[in-house]
């Protein structure tokens, strides 16, 4: 079987590829991740998630024998990215645009090897009920928005702002674990490899 990598630093994928059982190791290598000019979410997305995935492979001693995982997500609001917050003004006005109103979150993963790249980008929409100001104010002091694409994690303190999801909430997290499993067994990785073994007692009929 191939060794995974995963070329994120997120303790978000980190967690849900653990979640599912698939063991990896970390492989992480910069690459710009600024948009191209007129460059759309869904292609920014693959595009970033297929070039995290190659600079992980390219980093590795040896490839030969390794499957490298890459994944990007976007938050987007009537069009425009909505990237980790700036500082704290930036992340308020994040907020207030998303209160009250309905936004995609688009997440590309990719697996790379030596022979072969496959990707796939699952959108999901995100509904945020009205968000008081003293909210937005406080959710910024938890600390949580300052890493977060969008200003805010589902997963988090955040959940209480979210009054419908339409589509994958692994996805909206930072990995989409259906779609992810089924490209993983392409390349022959299967899920539930860390499942504990659990002995069966078969009782007889006396």
């Amino acid at each position: 079987m191939a060794t995974l990598y995963l070329a994120s630093g997120s303790p978000r994928r980190r967690e849900l590829l653990t979640q599912i059982g698939v063991p990896f190791l970390t492989q992480i290598a910069p690459i710009d991740e600024n948009a191209l000019p007129d460059e759309l979410a869904s292609a920014y997305v693959e595009r970033l998630a297929r070039a995290k995935g190659q600079a992980g492979l390219a980093a590795l001693s040896n490839p030969a024998d390794a499957v490298v995982l890459g994944a990007d997500t976007a938050v987007v609001l009537d069009g425009r990215i909505l990237g980790k917050p700036l500082d704290r003004a930036d992340a308020l006005a994040t907020l207030q645009a998303l209160s009250g109103r309905s936004h995609e979150v688009l997440t590309a993963v990719a697996l790379v090897s030596s022979e072969r790249i496959v990707s796939q980008v699952v959108t999901s929409h995100v509904t945020f009920r009205a968000l008081s100001m003293a909210e937005i104010e406080a959710y910024w002091s938890s600390g949580e928005p300052q890493d977060k694409a969008g200003s805010y994690g589902i997963q988090g303190l955040a959940a209480v702002f979210v009054s419908q999801l339409q589509g994958s909430y692994s996805a909206v997290v930072g990995l989409p674990l259906c779609e992810t499993a089924a490209l993983l067994a392409e390349f022959a990785i299967p899920c539930w490899q860390t499942l504990p073994v659990h002995s069966h007692e078969v009782v007889g009929r006396g």
